[in-house]
């Protein structure tokens, strides 16, 4: 693999760097990376916002860095000034305009100066367009018109120019240069917008040779950017499953962010994934920075919790392309314990599925979904998927309906099995929250956790029986973070249902479970301002002998593989108690 065994470490060199590069300088920022770092591979740019480096100071560059023993390709980032002399266009993050003679004449001669000098590049994350100019209007109207689109939109548009962009002016020019070239596409962290723009993983699959991940997460409060962290690990199983094999790894950056630990965190939930590469964007800004040294230390401990770890597993939720609705709702219930893997395609033989709004964009969904839990299937659906679906037949399936009515409230009903009979809890949250209000026909059916406010009660977590299988419906907060505020009996309740290989959290939110298919499971609870250590039992189905933590030595006694003895068994369940400890990961293996 290269300086760890589970994965290369790469780095992206970004042009302004390579244009300016200095021996002394590169020298001084290759022994302090050496210091605490093992880079295998660096993506060596020569072009960005207008700025073009020569053959032979990427050449310089390369000799520097290849001495070094690192591997060395290319990158190129598709930002550009408005070319001198013309008026300028209104271009967030200065991206190209599409219908612009000389913008596109530079983007292929900065693609074919890439043939002749790498034998692979990768495209950083501003392979879009968002310009709005005469000529891209005209383009779109033209578009539309001729594809009997009337409401004016642009995705269309723009997903078939990237299309045409990415074939004529990208790969076209690099392969006449070099036939053997190989090229990939890196996509960002902001997924359910990627149609909006012009990113168009669905066909650019079939052109590119790799797809790459950004894995960047970010402050969702300061930034505009509202990205729930697990999405560092939900994004990287949703481009893996898109193209097996082909992921070619995860990608993340220091920016954005208040605390070290929320930086190091980007790494431990992309290296969860088992990616094939790790980058650090970017060497430049890493160069003599803080951040590192910590990286370093849990980059070699990740390479040894991955040598325990099989492949990933989870409740699959269903993104088809081009979609969007509650956007990143599926990370917000990874935040709250549910193993959540997302997929570009109809998960029909997974053991469970996850459906929001943005599922509903598949025409056929509703027949999918029928036919999947009809033959046995259990599926979780958000009331937003269900109200997209209201028409499409999903009555068939569920007496909930919708009326408009929302409500608030702090207090809840849980019910939870106990043999023969229901074990009811009674919890109060810390704030309200508001949900919408999920009618229902009772014992057809049935509440399992309820919101309630004065002499009245609302289903939040509600079961309906169909064929041999369930779809259980989540009333969804205004505010999606509001899941945060649930007591964690009512997410206990939610996880009960949904187990990632057999294995369930009870605790409250704000820690999520990452388990695989060879019985090794990895728990990390997130570091905020108002973490705290914390107790949490851990649910496996089944009569296991006990929990091991291969990587834990046990201070008392010296031995490492320390083992935790189960604290009871009941319901054809062993139950674990564990502490964490806020932005520290630990690794479980399951003996039985």
């Amino acid at each position: 693999m290269g300086n760890y065994r589970n994965f290369k470490l790469v780095t992206y060199f970004i042009a302004q760097g390579t244009a300016r590069a200095d021996k002394r300088k590169l020298e001084k920022d290759m022994k302090f990376f050496s210091r605490y770092l093992k880079l295998d591979k660096v993506y060596l740019e020569p072009f960005r916002s207008g700025i073009m480096a020569t053959e032979e100071q990427v050449a310089l560059c390369r000799g520097i860095l290849e001495k070094h023993g690192i591997e060395v390709a290319g990158g190129i980032t598709t930002s550009t000034p408005t070319p001198e002399g013309d008026e300028p266009k209104q271009r967030l993050f200065d991206t190209f305009c599409y219908n612009d003679p000389k913008m596109t004449a530079q983007l292929k001669e900065v693609s074919a100066f890439l043939g002749r000098n790498y034998n692979e590049f990768i495209i950083d994350d501003f392979f879009f367009t968002n310009c709005t100019c005469d000529a891209c209007r005209k383009g779109r109207d033209a578009y539309n018109k001729k594809h009997g689109i009337t409401d004016g939109s642009w995705q269309e548009y723009r997903l078939a120019l990237m299309k045409k962009v990415s074939k004529e002016l990208m790969i076209g020019p690099a392969k006449a240069e070099n036939p053997d070239i190989k090229i990939t596409i890196k996509y960002p962290n902001w997924a359910e917008s990627y149609q909006e723009t012009g990113y168009n993983p669905a066909e650019q699959r079939k052109m590119f040779d790799m797809i790459y991940t950004g894995t960047e997460a970010r402050d969702t409060v300061t930034t505009d950017q509202h990205l729930p962290r697990y999405l560092s690990y939900s994004l990287m199983t949703y481009f893996e499953s898109m193209w097996p094999g082909h992921n070619g790894g995860g990608w993340f950056d220091p920016f954005d962010f208040h605390l070290t630990e929320q930086y190091l965190e980007q790494c431990y939930l992309t290296a969860f994934s088992k990616p094939k590469e790790i980058m650090l964007f970017c060497f430049q800004a890493l160069a003599d920075n803080a951040y590192v040294p910590p990286l370093g230390y849990h980059l070699d401990k990740l390479d040894k919790v991955l040598d325990h770890c099989g492949n990933p597993v989870g409740i699959s939720c269903y993104l088809p392309d081009n979609c969007q609705g509650e956007d990143n709702l599926q990370d917000f219930l990874g935040m709250c314990g549910l193993p959540v893997m997302c997929t570009p395609y109809w998960p029909e033989k997974a053991a469970a599925v996850l459906l929001t709004r943005s599922s509903a964009y598949d025409p056929e969904i509703v027949e999918k979904l029928e036919k999947y839990v009809a033959e046995g299937g259990k599926a979780l659906v958000t009331s937003g998927f269900l109200e997209a679906a209201m028409d499409r037949g999903i009555r068939r399936m569920t007496s909930i309906r919708f009326t408009g009515r929302r409500i608030r409230g702090r207090n809840y009903r849980v019910e939870f099995p106990a043999g023969r009979r229901e074990r009811l809890e009674f919890p109060t949250g810390t704030d309200e929250i508001g949900i919408p209000v999920c009618e229902f026909r009772n014992n057809s059916s049935w509440a399992l956790a309820k919101v309630a406010e004065s002499e009245e009660s609302f289903g939040l977590l509600l079961r309906d029986t169909y064929g041999k299988g369930q779809m259980l419906t989540l009333a969804v907060p205004d505010s999606f973070p509001d899941l945060y505020k649930l007591p964690g009996s009512v997410l206990t309740r939610l996880r009960m249902e949904f187990p990632g290989n057999g294995i369930y959290l009870e605790c409250k939110a704000g820690i999520s479970l990452f388990p695989y298919d060879n019985g090794s499971f990895i728990v990390y609870p997130y570091a905020t301002g108002a973490s705290q250590p914390a107790t949490i039992r851990i649910h496996i189905r089944g009569d296991i002998r006990a929990l091991e933590m291969p990587l834990q030595r046990n201070f008392l006694t010296g031995k490492n593989r320390l083992r935790i003895a189960p604290l009871y068994r009941k319901d054809g369940e062993t139950v674990f108690e564990a502490r964490t400890q806020p932005g520290e990961y630990a690794l479980y293996k399951i003996v039985k």
